[in-house]
């Protein structure tokens, strides 16, 4: 999806996911001249970085008039101090589109006032390869062009979808958003049990970490669901029925994973206060 600027993109914090946007928008053909970075803490590599590719970093804010989009990528933490200084961007009406964790769109409204355009979005960490998936959620402001403008925006670093509400956020965070330190888990365990039974470490690790990669990638690319595709490699009375007996008993994965995606709605909640 093509990405189609009128005034100025300004992102809120070029950390990991926000440095993973921005690299998405450059190779996407962004006009690099449309395009502030206001990074305080910036390091001489990301100097160097947007010297290079001619985006504009840490210019006065007085300066940017036209602004069409303002990004929000710091940490929670940093938002008492970060959202008052960018109140003058505000003149210019833009769409205000944050991807931090935990910060509703009513403080947002808050600090921007209550006719502002706010999308709160959730992406997750394989968003830094282009593979993650971003969910978003608006607010009644928010045009049908700024919804196209924003999925362009966040489509560079993998899928895009839709909620209703923005109490689905909290749900959304704790599947996907938090999900890939399941799937690590699953990885890092699976591999510390193929130890235990008598396989070096490393050849653990490394099977480990291919079949996990790898079967995500073949569900990827499969289309298949994971029900299917697990049925698919267990033979009746053989090695993986066995190990699924296990890990499908009563006491197995399936209300481990429920406890743990409860517990995790539950803390997102509690941090959007």
């Amino acid at each position: 999806m093509s990405v189609l600027l009128q005034g100025t993109l300004v992102l809120v914090g070029c950390g990991k996911m926000g440095s993973a946007l921005l690299e998405g928008w450059l190779a996407r053909g962004v006009d690099s001249t449309k395009i502030v970075v206001l990074e305080p803490k910036h390091s001489t590599e990301v100097a160097e970085y947007m010297s290079k590719h001619g985006v504009r970093l840490n210019p006065p804010i007085a300066s940017i008039i036209d602004a069409e989009v303002v990004i929000v990528a710091v940490k929670p933490q940093m938002m008492e101090d970060v959202l008052p200084g960018l109140l003058p961007l505000m003149k210019a009406e833009p769409l205000v589109l944050s991807i931090a964790a935990g910060t509703t769109i009513a403080k947002f409204e808050a600090a921007f006032g209550k006719n502002i355009s706010v999308i709160r979005s959730m992406p997750n960490t394989p968003a830094a390869i282009g593979c993650g998936i971003t969910a978003m959620v608006g607010n009644a402001h928010v045009t049908h062009a700024q919804l196209l403008i924003a999925e362009a925006l966040l489509s560079v670093a993998g899928e895009v979808v839709h909620v209703d509400n923005e109490a689905a956020i909290d749900l959304v965070t704790a599947v996907s958003g938090s999900g890939p330190a399941y799937v690590f888990l699953l990885a890092e365990t699976l591999a510390a049990a193929g130890e235990k039974v008598g396989l070096p470490k490393e050849l653990a690790i490394r099977l480990a970490r291919a079949t996990v990669s790898g079967s995500g990638e073949l569900m990827r690319q499969s289309g298949i669901d994971a029900t299917t595709l697990r049925e698919n490699v267990t033979s009746p009375n053989g090695t993986t029925h066995a190990a699924l007996q296990v890990l499908m008993a009563d006491d197995g994965l399936k209300p481990l994973m429920e406890k743990a995606v409860a517990a995790a709605a539950k803390r997102s909640k509690e941090l959007a206060g």
